[in-house]
């Protein structure tokens, strides 16, 4: 499923709204807000490492160690799975990211020509002013509310589950999901609804995690 206009898009982000209480104009807030930070849109570069090409997204489970090796084509991380991979010599060509797991090597991550994929909703927008502005190399901006001129919106909620959804929407020939528990008993009850929609929305495209 792809969802081609935020019209389409719009009864799941309801959802999880009314879900986890979130408040949709503080999402729409930090959408603007990201907006004018942002020195460019980097989207075609983006496009270009999925059209018709094999996509693999890593999230940050404990799999994923073991796992890394069936990554094929290019190598999509979800925000804190870039460290990770980082600190083994792997270098992700984009990072999905809502920087509440940013640390100084997504910079030198992104000097090096990994694209950060930056979200924002309402929640994280301190994040946002801390450290978009010190991203030098390819940025692209990314909201789950109305999207904007250089903000945009290819559905997905989670870091790694959106990162699916940009590949897919993107023309991805492939997409290889790796490193991915969305049955982690281990985890706070945000978390836990978190990975639930995560889930729900993955089985959209056909995922079945």
């Amino acid at each position: 499923m792809k969802f081609s206009n935020f019209e389409e898009w719009e009864p799941y982000y309801q959802q999880i709204l009314e879900y986890f209480s979130f408040d949709r104009a503080k999402d729409e807030e930090a959408a603007r807000l990201l907006s004018g930070l942002l020195p460019h849109d980097d989207l075609s570069l983006l496009a270009r490492q999925a059209a018709d090409q094999v996509v693999t997204v890593a999230g940050n489970a404990h799999a994923l160690d073991r796992e890394i090796g069936q990554r094929r084509g290019r190598l999509w991380a979800a925000d804190a799975a870039a460290e990770r991979l980082w600190q083994q010599g792997i270098h992700p060509d984009a990072v999905f990211t809502d920087l509440d797991g940013t640390t100084e090597s997504f910079m030198e991550m992104n000097t090096q020509g990994a694209i950060m994929v930056i979200h924002a909703h309402g929640d994280n927008m301190p994040l946002l002013r801390y450290w978009v502005p010190k991203f030098s190399g390819p940025v692209v901006g990314t909201t789950q509310s109305q999207p904007l001129f250089n903000i945009h919106n290819f559905g997905g909620f989670t870091d790694g589950d959106r990162a699916v959804f940009t590949a897919n929407a993107l023309g991805a020939r492939e997409v290889r999901i790796i490193g991915f528990d969305l049955n982690d008993p281990n985890v706070d009850p945000i978390k836990r609804g978190k990975l639930f929609w995560a889930r729900e929305l993955l089985h959209l495209l056909g995922y079945d995690l």
